[in-house]
């Protein structure tokens, strides 16, 4: 029995073919987490594989955002299976059960650590040294502590109670567990990429947590016996919490460094693996000490900002004759079950239609994540949530929609679409400055170049050029009538004749070579030449600053090499400079 867990950071990661990459990773039961997709996007490709059997958990009020799921190959079919932690979004047989002790939470505590989509367990048969036992697979994605936002670190400590009291309860009623995931914790120094940079490192309350659910691997007896140096005394401190679960990477590799499974895409850390290592295969210490062989990281595999993370068992699956309800094969959508006429034919209202969705969502989710929901558009419909299509808003197959335009001016005769325009206003866009550049020859045309690509201007339009002083370095305005076409042809000489002929008080042309891009390059200025770092002597990366405070907006220059530790000389170097707008 093999299992795998890997954050995707999105299910996009399978769009290349979803059986292929689940195939790939050669396991029973494949655990992934942070989806970032609802029910209502989650097409039938993704939900059913051939050979797989998968079970979702979705976020309930924010759509591309968290989720996880479990593939299950049809050897290794559960018999139960459920969604979240709490046991509020199980309303069918086959539930796993064994909530253990949750007087400790509130019903709107349980309702927010489960409406998040954070948790999908199964539960298996399994064949131990000759004996039928059953092992519960726990899928989770952890939150993470938003440093900017102090009530999601205590969300976090909650949904690690919550996850610990699950765990342990399934255990006291006579199963195996596995807990696996991404779980935003690095539990030890050695398996940070720079400890010293952080602060207190051992008093982080997720690293306390982890102290308390793992077991240390150590017996008291032996920590007593073994000389009190600055070693003993951590690993003396770490086996006082002696909890009923084994990190089974450190099971087998207590001692390897720079072992990790997340890094920043950001910064490209990852090229010198400058990571962290949060994603976890868990197990109770009985199946671990009994049952694991072998567990290890898959930096190799690419297509996220994590690398899967996989176990090992000698004990061998005995598959369910039938996937439980909670498959997504059983979900209306792609069960094929056939849909009531009336659906396809009654008007629905579009605004009690939203109404009843809202009352659907958990009310205690926060008003500026509902707020990130809300279409650009300004529609007001939810973006994660079904789109409800009113019969008006619905065009029929092979017909164009029409495009009013409203004006309080009546519509002139079609000859007024052939007229030339008479304004005077200069344009801003790039485009119209390089065609009059064009129109006035640049830097190395001549006059008689001139007159023959140049389009003509209207009388009106050299009209304006002609009022601007010829002592002028640029008379151009920038005004578009110089770029439409005209059959004054006569009119197009005199004005580039005024232009390149040479001013009898200076002695020079109006026009000189090159002054028109010069002009308008002073105009349009681009972004700022990059600087060389003063380490590796490379240009270096423009990037801006969008976290909210007094800098946000402002542009930074950068070394272009990938974030690493101080110590490696091909990573980073610490140059920095602000974009000074003044230049």
């Amino acid at each position: 029995m093999k299992v795998v867990t890997w954050n995707i950071n999105g299910i996009r990661t399978f769009r290349g073919g979803i059986k292929e990459a689940l195939d790939s990773l050669d396991a029973d039961i494949i655990c992934v987490q942070e989806t970032k997709v609802t029910r209502d996007l989650l097409d039938e490709r993704t939900a059913i594989v051939d050979g797989y059997n998968s079970y979702f958990s979705f976020s309930r009020g924010r759509s591309g955002y968290s989720g996880v799921a479990t593939y299950c190959k049809d050897s290794a079919t559960p018999f139960a299976a459920e969604e979240g932690l709490t046991g509020l979004l199980t309303n069918h047989e086959g539930a796993v059960g064994c909530y253990g002790d949750q007087n400790e939470f509130c019903s709107e505590e349980l309702q927010l650590l489960d409406n998040e989509g954070r948790a999908v367990i199964t539960q298996h048969r399994i064949m131990c040294q000759e004996k039928e036992q059953t092992v519960t697979v726990i899928n989770v994605y952890c939150p993470r502590a938003d440093p900017e936002k102090p009530e999601r670190k205590q969300f976090k400590l909650q949904f690690y109670k919550l996850l610990q009291s699950r765990a342990e309860a399934v255990v006291k009623d006579g199963s195996h567990v596995i807990v696996l995931g991404d779980i935003n914790t690095s539990h030890r120094q050695i398996d940070h990429c720079d400890p010293s940079d952080n602060d207190d490192f051992d008093e982080n309350p997720g690293r306390k947590w982890l102290n308390a659910f793992l077991n240390s691997g150590k017996r008291e007896e032996e920590t007593k016996e073994e000389e009190p140096n600055e070693e003993s005394e951590v690993t003396s401190s770490d086996a006082a919490h002696s909890g009923k679960f084994v990190d089974t990477f450190r099971h087998f590799h207590p001692t390897r460094t720079s072992a990790f499974t997340c890094w920043s895409t950001l910064t490209g850390a990852r090229q010198t693996n400058y990571g962290t290592r949060i994603d976890y295969v868990f197990a109770d210490c009985l199946l671990a000490k009994e049952q694991f062989v072998a567990a290890d990281i898959m930096p190799e595999v690419e297509g996220s900002d994590h690398c899967p993370v996989w176990g090992q068992l000698s004990c061998s699956l005995l598959p369910s004759s039938k996937p439980p309800p909670l498959c997504t094969r059983y979900l209306p959508e792609f069960a094929g079950k056939q849909q009531k006429l009336s659906r396809f034919l009654v008007k629905v209202d579009q605004k009690s239609s939203q109404s009843e969705q809202r009352e659907a969502l958990p009310g205690s989710q926060e008003e500026e994540e509902r707020r990130e929901n809300l279409n650009l558009s300004g529609s007001g419909n939810v973006s994660g949530k079904k789109r409800a299509l009113t019969s008006d808003s619905v065009v029929p197959k092979g017909k164009k929609t029409k495009t009013v335009k409203t004006s309080s001016n009546p519509k002139g005769s079609l000859l007024s679409f052939f007229k030339p325009k008479h304004t005077n206003a200069v344009p801003s866009t790039e485009a119209s400055v390089k065609h009059c550049e064009k129109a006035l020859g640049m830097d190395e045309v001549t006059s008689s170049q001139i007159s023959q690509k140049a389009p003509s201007p209207t009388k009106d339009a050299f009209s304006v050029t002609s009022s601007v002083p010829e002592d002028a370095e640029l008379v151009y305005d920038g005004s578009p009538q110089l770029c439409t076409s005209s059959t004054a042809e006569e009119n197009q000489k005199r004005m580039m004749t005024k232009l390149l002929t040479p001013n009898p008080t200076t002695g020079q042309p109006a026009v000189k070579k090159g002054a028109s891009l010069g002009f308008w390059r002073t105009v349009f200025r681009g972004p700022p030449p990059p600087p060389s770092c003063k380490t590796h002597g490379e240009p270096c990366v423009l990037r801006t600053v969008k976290k909210e405070g007094p800098n946000m907006g402002k542009q930074f220059f950068v070394c272009a090499r990938p974030q690493g530790h101080a110590s490696n000389p091909e990573a980073r170097c610490n140059f920095f400079a602000w974009v000074d707008k003044g230049k």
